[in-house]
């Protein structure tokens, strides 16, 4: 998380202390689990561990950061950032009509 990582995931499964075999989740961060986003910003690795007592699975999971360059990152942004423009001034223009429409006590009444 220090070296610029948004998120990460460490899932260690196997007999950790006792005789049952079981499944511990640490997670920090951010992290996203679905859709092309995934092939993009997640780095994954899966190792074995051989002890003694049994075999230890270690899975890792670190969600890289966005970087416009593509140098430590992807370089596509993600697709739920939202970037809002300033609105454009709009210009009110006379439509281009023979007959224009006349203000006659605060209503607006078409010449024939």
């Amino acid at each position: 998380m220090e070296s610029g990582a948004k998120g990460c995931e460490v899932i260690v499964s196997g007999k950790l202390r006792a005789q049952r075999a079981k499944s511990m989740k640490f997670k920090d961060g951010y992290m996203i689990s679905s859709g092309q986003p995934v092939k993009d910003y997640i780095d994954s690795a899966v190792r074995h561990v051989l002890l003694r007592q049994g075999v230890l699975g270690i899975k890792v999971k670190i969600m890289l950061d966005w970087d416009p360059k593509g140098k430590q990152g992807p370089k596509t942004p993600l697709p739920d950032i939202v970037t809002i423009h300033t609105p454009k001034e709009e210009e009110y223009s006379q439509p281009a009509t023979a007959s224009a429409p006349v203000l006659a006590n605060d209503i607006e009444v078409p010449v024939a």
